[in-house]
């Protein structure tokens, strides 16, 4: 079964951007943070928690399939999408349909940058805040 990346417990988040550094170099050749498909940030200032802005999986009618005016977002196995750079034409109406803010745009390729689920991001987290979970339970989680 297809497994989708879920923010567990991010109580345990120190902010150290491991998984940010980990996405960025694994999935686009790059070590710039804004290359990450998923995102950290406090929720409010320098003292409160961190939370991980991350693609939710959505398995019925992602809403940004339903905005890509290309077809350059296909449903994902068990939730989420990948992005087939050769048909995105970089028109970015992806970016605001996802509900969670989820989508970076690569402003030097012009395409979006969008989690694949790979769990690269949660292997590197130092203290597990961040969990591959089998897609059919992460829906009950969500």
């Amino acid at each position: 079964m297809a497994k989708i990346l879920q923010p567990i417990a991010m109580n345990k988040c120190l902010g150290c951007l491991a998984c940010m550094n980990v996405c960025s170099t694994v999935n686009q050749k790059n070590h710039s943070l804004n290359k990450s498909a998923i995102k950290v940030r406090t929720t409010g200032g320098i003292t409160s928690e961190y939370i991980a802005v991350v693609c939710l999986g959505c398995r019925d009618n992602p809403a940004c399939i339903e905005a890509c005016p290309s077809a350059a977002l296909k449903k994902r196995a068990g939730g989420g999408v990948l992005v087939d750079a050769e048909q995105c034409i970089g028109c970015r109406k992806c970016v605001p349909a996802c509900i969670v803010r989820a989508i970076n745009f690569d402003e030097e390729t012009k395409k979006p940058i969008i989690c694949r689920h790979c769990g690269v991001c949660a292997r590197f987290c130092p203290h597990d805040c961040l969990q591959m979970i089998e897609s059919e339970e992460a829906m009950v989680h969500a």
